[in-house]
């Protein structure tokens, strides 16, 4: 079936589910009126009913009937659109059926994924098939890793554009965040920390910063596993529990854009915790903390809708060109960033490619080497993103 023949744009795959419900809500605010074709799909037909009278959205929204026991339902789901957008996860349980079809039936795929062991493995197993059908493969198009890989390209661009070369060494740090995670993103993490108990080669993946870069080992990388003080930024920094993830998704980005950040760029991620005794108290007390991990959360479960709209971000990028001038970039959200951007940023993603068919070749990509300034613009302009230089 060619593209001018699928009768959606795009599928919300899971939409009966938190963040599901959370993407299919926001494409019926955002597009109700425009031309956009697109469906929800999950294993239930009654549930998905259900949400789609509860969220008040148009019975032209079609629903299709998607196990991902049943390869021939997901065949169907992927021959019928453009692009798919899926939040059933774990993914490393739930993912592998879609993404193999979507690689080789040539159809667009975004996801939420923050599993580097699953993502390394879809590299390895997809890559070939992806670049084939001209399938543009996108992971991790949630709060990880999009404001983080693109807030890393934005300074980027903005030292090579002002100096004609890339920082070197550049800092992600979280300046404010308030919101919750949900169920589905502990689910994640625990089946993570199982895999690797069964198979202990994983464990040399999660520590890899260059886990995704398949054939390519940069510098040895910041470990941001202590509280540190930076000095250019005047306060102290505790460990992030995003950093794991996001430090592989921005050398992956680094690696598919030809290495414009330089063969030697070094990144780290953590969260500013302020100066003097009391900033130090709090990093203590950050790198401590393990309530996420004993969390007793479920997937289906996570913040109210009064949680999700008070929520915010903000985190800033910096680094010294080499002639020592510190440049920083920052990105704003204006949700909670676990699920009420979240799932903005994973529609407009989605959204972005659709409407860009040729801003990348097939393969497995990451958001800011796949879209970079389309996206950058998208989510300024539907999602409540924010993207500054505020020095350099």
């Amino acid at each position: 079936m060619s593209l001018t023949d699928k009768p959606f744009d795009i599928v919300v795959f899971g939409a009966s589910g938190y963040t599901g419900r959370l993407v299919a809500e926001y494409l019926a605010a955002e597009y109700t009126g425009s031309d956009l074709k697109w469906a929800m799909a999950g294993r239930s037909l009654e549930k998905l009913a259900a949400v789609r009278a509860e969220i008040g959205i148009s019975e032209a929204v079609e629903l299709l009937a998607v196990d991902v026991d049943d390869p021939g339902s997901v065949t169907h789901m992927v021959d019928a659109c453009r692009v798919v957008i899926t939040t059933v996860g774990p993914y490393q349980l739930y993912g592998d059926e879609l993404v193999k079809q979507c690689a080789e039936r040539g159809t667009d795929y975004v996801d939420l994924t923050g599993e580097p062991s699953w993502m390394h493995e879809t590299i390895a197993q997809y890559s070939s098939a992806a670049t084939a059908s001209g399938a543009r493969i996108v992971h991790s198009c949630g709060f990880d890793s999009i404001p983080f890989d693109l807030g890393v390209y934005r300074l980027q661009q903005h030292a090579i554009a002002k100096t004609g070369q890339p920082i070197v060494t550049v800092k992600g740090r979280v300046r404010a965040m308030n919101g919750t995670f949900s169920g589905g993103t502990i689910a994640s993490m625990r089946a993570t920390m199982a895999s690797a108990k069964a198979n202990p080669a994983i464990i040399q993946v999660l520590i890899n910063p260059f886990a995704l870069t398949e054939g390519f080992t940069g510098p040895e990388q910041p470990a941001g596993m202590a509280p540190q003080y930076d000095e250019e930024l005047k306060s102290w920094s505790a460990p992030f529990i995003m950093a794991p993830i996001n430090t592989k998704n921005i050398h992956r980005s680094n690696f598919l854009l030809g290495h414009q950040y330089g063969e030697d760029f070094r990144y780290d991620e953590m969260l500013l915790t302020g100066d003097g005794d009391q900033g130090k108290a709090a990093a203590d007390y950050v790198a401590k903390d393990d309530s996420v991990a004993k969390s007793d959360l479920q997937p289906g479960e996570g913040p109210t809708k009064e949680e999700r709209e008070n929520g915010n971000y903000d985190a800033i990028f910096a680094g010294e060109t080499s002639e020592g001038e510190l440049m920083i970039s920052s990105v704003q959200g204006d949700r909670d960033p676990g699920y009420g951007s979240t799932s903005k940023m994973l529609a407009e993603a989605a959204m972005c490619l659709l409407v860009n068919r040729d801003l990348a070749s097939g393969g497995l990509w990451t958001p800011a080497a796949a879209m970079g300034d389309a996206l950058m613009a998208r989510l300024q302009e539907h999602a409540g993103l924010t993207f500054k230089i505020e020095k350099g």
